[in-house]
C-alpha cells in the first residue's frame, strides 16, 4: 500500500515538532515538507504535491484562508486539513468554502491527527467534534440574514476592508502593513465598523463576512 504522503506549515517550533513526531510515528504516512509561513508552504506544497496538506490558520505570508484557496485551485490532488488553536466556529464555514478538507483543533491533535489525515487523504471530510455542530449551525443563521447584508452598505471602505482582513484571521499589524495605515488607524476602522454592525466578537465578524461573500473568493494582494 502506498503511505500517504503529508506536508506541514505551521510557524510555531514547538507545534511543528509534536506534529512532525506524531505523523513521522506512523509507518503508512511519509512527511514530505515542512514549512513556516504562507508563502513558503505554497511553495513547498506546489513541488511536494503531497495527498494531504496539514496547515495553520494564522501564519505570516499568506494566512491559511489564503493559502487554503490557492491550494485547492492550484493543486487539485492536495486536500488541505486545517490544523489550528481557533476554536471559534465561524471559522469552519469559510475554510471549507475555500477547499479545506478537514478542520482540527491542536489540543485534539495527539489523539485525532492520524484519524483526520485519514480520512481526508481517501476522500472524506474531517471536522473536530467540539466545533462541527456549531459550525455548520452557525454558518445557515448567517448566511440568511438579509439585515446583515444590508447594513453593510453603513461601512466606509477602510472599514469593510479592515472587517474582510480579520475575517480572514489577519492581526492588526499585518492588516495595516498591506493596506499601508497605522496600527491605530486599524484600530479605529475595526471599533467603527463593530459598532456601525452591533458586532461584539470575531466570530460574529466572520459569520458577518461569510454571509456577505467576502471569504468565498479570495484576491491577494
Amino acid at each position: 500500500m502506498n503511505r500517504i504522503r503529508v506536508a506541514l506549515a505551521d510557524d510555531h517550533p514547538v507545534v511543528l515538532a509534536g506534529v512532525r513526531a506524531l505523523l513521522n510515528a506512523d509507518p503508512e504516512i511519509e512527511l514530505v515538507g515542512e514549512a513556516t509561513c504562507g508563502r513558503d508552504a505554497l511553495r513547498m506544497i506546489e513541488e511536494a504535491m503531497p495527498d494531504v496538506a496539514v496547515v495553520d490558520v494564522s501564519m505570516p505570508g499568506l494566512n491559511g484562508l489564503e493559502l487554503t484557496e490557492r491550494v485547492a485551485r492550484d493543486c487539485p490532488t492536495t486536500r488541505v486539513l486545517v490544523l489550528t488553536v481557533h476554536e471559534d466556529a465561524a471559522y469552519v464555514q469559510p475554510l471549507l468554502k475555500c477547499g479545506a478538507r478537514g478542520y482540527l483543533l491542536k489540543r485534539s491533535a495527539a489523539d485525532d491527527l492520524l484519524r483526520a489525515v485519514r480520512a481526508v487523504a481517501t476522500g472524506g471530510i474531517y471536522l473536530d467534534p467540539s466545533v462541527a455542530g456549531q459550525a455548520l449551525a452557525d454558518s445557515s443563521g448567517a448566511a440568511g440574514d438579509p439585515d446583515a447584508a444590508r447594513s453593510g452598505e453603513a461601512l466606509s471602505p477602510r472599514e469593510a476592508e479592515t472587517l474582510r482582513l480579520i475575517a480572514r484571521g489577519l492581526s492588526n499589524k499585518e492588516i495595516a502593513r498591506r493596506i499601508d495605515v497605522s496600527v491605530k488607524s486599524i484600530e479605529t476602522y475595526k471599533a467603527r465598523a463593530a459598532e456601525k454592525l452591533g458586532l461584539k466578537t470575531r466570530a460574529e465578524i466572520i459569520r458577518y463576512a461569510a454571509a456577505r461573500g467576502w471569504l468565498d473568493a479570495l484576491t491577494l494582494r
